[in-house]
């Protein structure tokens, strides 16, 4: 497998110059779009690495996934979809333009901007200083790294920058969507899309969901198993913006995208598959990082369709 790995990263490199990196936040913009890497965790604990594996960048929205995971913690099914929907959507992960037309002013799913803003608001905390804290204990816990922290930069550059971001959350909050304080809820969520990780780490959080919430490795139960079964279904079905369903055909495994670069897949009993390539397509998924996986999903027999 590890020869297998260095052989798809060597060859999804070509695909590096056809992509362009996220410069709409213009710290993002500063990433090498020639890097590539890929790590896999299998869930007996071994992992495996190639490439920039070890390169941090941050997860952007990758993080919704785990915004998600403390939200059902936290309130239910129930609390969390009267407010969020379930469906995909056909439109970009920052449109407005559904959410005005539709009625209730939900979002259609907590992988879309608007989404993800609202289940920030519904994460439990007396600040944004224990909510976040609260996200990266987690994230510490499955990834093994005590160390992982909020890169200040790109959390700054966001801010910044983050207007239509700030469109969407007031909309939301006008609509009877969003709970509590506008700008505590968006600093939030610019600090937890901020969270610096590497592709061997997004390895170690893919195998959590593939081993349904559990440690792979000591078996220790982080996220019940349903509210990992959940965080799947959504990977599949809105994981990788309006790409997904193209994805699952053409991979056919649980995955979530951020447009730092990142890539997270979970491949139901059998590993956690972490991708870093900042080149982009014009869907905002690592153009690089899909061709690896379509790679590797062919040759290990991957689809879990």
């Amino acid at each position: 497998m590890q020869s297998q790995l260095e052989a798809a990263v060597e060859q999804a490199a070509r695909f590096t110059g056809e992509g362009k990196v996220a410069a709409y936040i213009p710290e993002l913009a500063k990433q090498d779009k020639n890097r590539l890497g890929a790590s896999v965790c299998l869930l007996d604990g071994t992992l495996l690495t190639a490439g920039d594996a070890h390169v941090p960048f941050t997860l952007q929205s990758i993080s919704k996934i785990f915004s998600l995971m403390v939200a059902l913690c936290d309130h239910g099914q129930r609390y969390v979809f009267e407010r969020v929907g379930k469906e995909p959507t056909g439109d970009p992960f920052n449109s407005i333009v559904k959410l005005e037309l539709i009625k209730p002013h939900k979002p259609l799913n907590p992988m879309i901007n608007a989404g993800a803003i609202a289940v920030a608001g519904m994460i439990a905390g007396a600040s944004v200083e224990e909510r976040l804290a609260r996200m990266l204990r987690l994230l510490r816990k499955m990834t093994g790294n005590p160390d992982l922290s909020v890169n200040e930069a790109v959390y700054r550059s966001e801010q910044e920058t983050a207007n239509r971001n700030r469109a969407l959350a007031y909309f939301l909050k006008d609509s009877g969507i969003l709970e509590g304080d506008v700008e505590e809820t968006l600093d939030f969520y610019f600090r937890h899309c901020a969270i610096e990780t590497t592709a061997a780490e997004l390895a170690r959080l893919g195998a959590v969901l593939a081993a349904d919430g559990c440690d792979p490795a000591s078996g220790e139960r982080f996220i019940p198993r349903e509210v990992a079964r959940i965080c799947k279904t959504f990977m599949v079905t809105c994981g990788m913006y309006n790409a997904s369903g193209a994805f699952a055909i053409d991979v056919g495994v649980p995955a979530k995208s951020g447009v730092a670069g990142g890539i997270m897949a979970a491949v139901p009993n059998r590993m956690g598959i972490g991708v870093y390539g900042p080149a982009l397509d014009d869907k905002g998924n690592s153009l690089a990082g899909v061709k690896l996986l379509e790679t590797i999903s062919t040759e290990w027999n991957l689809s879990i369709f």
